[in-house]
């Protein structure tokens, strides 16, 4: 009887630990698919991105008649549309959200677009402008990525070392090679080296979270 009892304990046991090595397994393959099929995509579409979308798009516009020149006014006088939120439709798009440019690192095997507002779903999909003058421009921009400990986004950051580059091309097809010259970890609500004095020169900041989750890992890069 007593047997019996333990059998069926037993059996239960080994039942839950199945079932919770099949559940770790299945959270590990979807992992793995996710980063996957993200990083894949966006690698095609850095690869793919000649970085004048917008200025074709400006083209095909110039190239309408007057008539339809004179419509597109008359709408934006009626509808208050400035002349961002018009350049905001010409951007290159990346799984619904607008592109502002490009960046690779090859140190750590980086491509992504780099998408032109930070929200909690564009950061799902790749990396995004989050504070600045914009790419490319003199002055500080802030870039923000996530790290989910599984080499997607900014997961291989911590992997980067002073006099690494950084590439990054905007919409005009243009390239700007930066180097890294700082790294450090700080408190997530510091954002004094946002405003910094960059003496006219181009710079980025790549900002991600520590792999705890406690403090932001921030990387300090300047244009050649």
């Amino acid at each position: 009887m007593f047997e019996s009892k333990y059998s069926k304990v037993l059996t239960i046991i080994l039942v839950i630990v199945i079932i919770g090595i099949l559940g770790l397994l299945g959270f590990l393959a979807y992992d793995y698919y996710h980063k996957y099929v993200t990083t894949s995509d966006a690698e095609d579409f850095v690869n793919n991105f000649d970085g004048d979308t917008a200025k074709k798009d400006d083209e095909d516009k110039n190239d309408d008649n007057t008539n339809n020149d004179v419509l597109d006014e008359l709408e934006k006088m009626n509808t208050g549309t400035n002349q961002s939120a018009s350049s905001q439709k010409t951007r290159p798009q990346y799984k619904g959200f607008g592109v502002l440019g490009t960046m690779t690192i090859p140190k750590i095997n980086l491509k992504y677009p780099i998408l032109e507002k930070m929200t909690k779903s564009s950061i799902e999909v790749s990396v995004a402008f989050l504070w600045g003058v914009g790419i490319n421009q003199p002055g500080n921009t802030v870039i923000v990525g996530h790290n989910y400990r599984n080499g997607a986004f900014f997961s291989n950051n911590k992997k980067l070392n002073l006099g690494d580059k950084i590439y990054i091309t905007d919409n005009d097809g243009k390239q700007v090679t930066y180097t890294i010259y700082n790294k450090f970890e700080t408190s997530d609500t510091d954002t004094s080296f946002y405003q910094r004095d960059t003496a006219g020169k181009a710079e980025v900041t790549l900002s991600t979270c520590t792999d705890n989750g406690k403090q932001r890992l921030i990387i300090l890069a300047r244009a050649d």
